[in-house]
């Protein structure tokens, strides 16, 4: 039995989300296993680092599968692309120790979340960027993302249920705000996040840059743990893991 660490590349734009699911097998872990299983003989399950959500995507997710094949990792890799869909593609495998899980071994994730505020989105990159027809104001959205660095109980940044009864507390190591010409770069580092937390605190702060919120208000929503009083949840094309910290 080898365990196979896998680098995954994909774009989430027709998929139900990374995790899969019983009521549809469009997901991107159940493609995979889907594969995996048909090559092994038996059924795999594979666990990933992440489970981003329906339209997101990711430039390096990362998951691991126990698997019973005398196949080298790059065979597997071969194997996994051969059938695999165009917009979902293995870029690394490579064998890991026993005891590696990507999911419980994960130290940090790094997010970006690319908006457009110009006149004219470019029309090429329309699925992985978020066109907004208002001009922010970066220097506010600056200061209010800088509000959010740190230890912080997010609850009210995220879509967990009032039920919910884990931690809700998560540490964000960099949160940069960035323009590049039309495009604005919500750059965001930490060990962990919640359910739509990411698109929450871009939604946030895109409501600061538009002058309806003000940056100093941001550690009101912190302490009132109220889904309520943070920003909208940002459409979820415009938003990319982009690696997995070890």
């Amino acid at each position: 039995m080898t365990n196979f660490r896998l680098v995954i590349q994909y774009d989430g734009k027709r998929y139900s989300g990374w995790q899969k699911q019983g009521n549809t097998g469009n997901t991107i872990q159940g493609k995979i296993e889907q594969i995996l299983s048909r090559m092994t003989g038996y059924a795999v399950e594979i666990h990933g680092a992440g489970r981003t959500d329906a339209g997101v995507h990711a430039r390096a997710q990362i998951a691991n599968a126990k698997i019973a094949t005398e196949q080298t990792a790059e065979e597997v890799m071969d194997y996994l692309n051969a059938y695999l869909p165009a917009d979902i593609a293995i870029t690394a495998c490579e064998p890991a120790p026993e005891r590696f899980h990507a999911r419980l071994n994960a130290k940090g994730k790094h997010y970006c979340y690319r908006l457009c505020d110009g006149s004219v989105p470019d029309v090429f990159r329309r699925n992985y960027i978020c066109a907004w027809e208002r001009a922010l104001d970066i220097a506010d959205m600056q200061k209010a993302a800088a509000c959010l660095v740190g230890t912080h109980d997010f609850r009210a940044f995220s879509s967990v249920n009032r039920r919910f009864k884990k931690s809700t507390v998560r540490t964000i190591t960099a949160l940069d705000v960035i323009r590049d010409g039309q495009e604005i770069w919500f750059d965001i580092q930490g060990t962990g996040f919640l359910y739509n937390m990411v698109r929450i605190i871009v939604g946030t702060l895109v409501e600061v840059g538009e002058g309806k919120r003000r940056p100093e208000g941001i550690p009101e929503i912190l302490d009132s743990f109220d889904r309520q009083q943070a920003g909208i949840t940002m459409p979820p094309h415009g938003l990319m893991l982009e690696e997995v910290f070890y």
